[in-house]
């Protein structure tokens, strides 16, 4: 559920309210009773994660998108080598292998 912030023009009051998007806005102040309560506009929060998965380290930062762009255009620069086969080894047979 969304969390609206209302204030009354007529004693100051400001408060936070709980409420769902089909929900009539609060017209009537709980402090004074007036009716002049609105909603005040707010930017939007972040998201901030809580809780063992997640770490803060999870989003990306502005210094590590510069360094892997850099990295990309010199790795498509540069030739890259062919992956060597796999050696075989040069060890001696244990009594295990001969068995």
């Amino acid at each position: 559920m969304p969390v609206y912030v209302y204030h009354c023009d007529n004693c100051g009051t400001q408060f936070e309210k709980n409420q769902r998007f089909s929900d009539e806005p609060l017209k009537i102040c709980p402090e004074c009773g007036k009716k002049t309560l609105h909603k005040v506009i707010t930017a939007p929060v972040s998201v901030i994660y809580k809780g063992s998965g997640f770490y803060s380290t999870d989003h990306r930062s502005s210094s590590g998108s510069v360094s892997a762009a850099r990295s990309t255009k010199e790795g498509s620069s540069e030739t890259t080598k062919p992956a060597e086969p796999a050696k075989e080894s040069t060890k001696p047979p244990t009594e295990k292998d001969k068995a």
